[in-house]
């Protein structure tokens, strides 16, 4: 099952976060203990004062290419599972994220 939600508005996508990770970048699909997915995304940004979320919003939105002021955080602020929230096409956005996080050869 797909980590993202659609909706009229966009859509929604559960994220594991990995603050000071190296580098800003997506990493793929894991499945949690719980059975959930989420999209696994690295950034460089400490978890503090929000710098961590912001480095988030303006991967996605240049990931997606949307505006930044198209992603916001929905929930998680200050836990590294995330709920975010992208406005637009959510069919084009669904795909966007679907080659995104497809399995990256080695």
């Amino acid at each position: 099952m797909d980590p993202w939600r659609y909706s009229t508005e966009g859509i929604s996508v559960a994220l594991r976060v990995t603050p000071r990770g190296g580098r800003d970048d997506i990493d793929g699909i894991e499945t949690l203990a719980n059975g959930r997915s989420v999209v696994k995304v690295r950034v460089r940004a400490i978890a503090e004062g929000g710098e961590a979320n912001r480095a988030v919003t303006e991967l996605l939105a240049k990931a997606l290419g949307v505006p930044k002021r198209c992603v916001r955080v929905l929930s998680g602020t200050t836990s590294r599972h995330k709920q975010i929230a992208v406005d637009g096409d959510p069919t084009k956005l669904g795909e966007a994220l679907r080659k995104l996080t497809a399995a990256k050869p080695d």
